[in-house]
């Protein structure tokens, strides 16, 4: 009898023992995220750039060094790509602002979902559709250097369930132009960022997951 007693009293040891190997903690997880950032700027060359350089250089970032500048308050890494058409953000009015993006997860390297290419995907209740048809709009809302916004449709809206913008996205808009092209020559803003877990959405928060995004913004009409 004592000896089935032991036996089971090491079966249970080495169950703990098996379960605490895999288990993994915050701290645990959080280092996987930052090695992944890590990965991704290194296997895209990207030239990091501290907050006061990319104030010296007009608040833009070099594209010809593939440069991204890292906010030290947040964690978010940005690229401007296009400044963008017409004006920033009008204090206290609220704005309706068109994007498309495309969204990849950097644990994995995959292209989570998109809107800024033709690519056909089955939703309930609608069939196969475009999802380039499918802008986001969003209403933006900006008080000093603080932006509100939410999802009023769209993918991000569709797919994550939610109305709440990440608040990675929110960072450009207190740099980029968000007009609407009148004109041949004029172009839409587009930026390129790393979004950590706690800038990112619900998904990403909970998983503790960082993602990068390509996202163009206009004014809607």
């Amino acid at each position: 009898m004592k000896k089935t007693v032991n036996c089971i009293i090491l079966l249970a040891v080495l169950l703990l023992t098996a379960g605490c190997e895999h288990y993994e903690t915050y701290a645990d997880m959080k280092e996987k995220e930052q090695n992944a950032i890590n990965a991704f700027l290194n296997a895209q060359g990207i030239q990091v750039i501290d907050e006061a350089t990319f104030q010296a250089q007009g608040e833009t970032t070099n594209t010809a060094y593939n440069q991204f500048v890292r906010f030290e308050r947040n964690g978010v890494y940005m690229q401007i790509v296009r400044k963008g058409c017409g004006t920033k953000l009008e204090e206290n009015k609220n704005v309706t602002l068109l994007c498309r993006f495309m969204e990849t997860n950097l644990l994995t390297g995959s292209v989570v979902i998109r809107n800024d290419v033709h690519s056909y995907i089955t939703m309930s209740g609608v069939g196969t559709v475009d999802v380039s048809q499918y802008l986001d709009k969003m209403s933006a809302r900006r008080t000093g250097t603080t932006i509100n916004a939410s999802f009023i449709s769209g993918m991000m809206y569709q797919y994550h369930g939610s109305a709440s913008v990440p608040a990675g996205w929110l960072v450009p808009l207190n740099y980029v132009n968000v007009g609407y092209p009148e004109g041949a020559t004029d172009e839409i803003a587009k930026v390129k960022l790393i979004v950590p877990h706690s800038q990112g959405t619900a998904d990403a928060s909970s998983s503790v997951t960082p993602y990068y995004y390509e996202i163009t913004f206009q004014r809607s009409l």
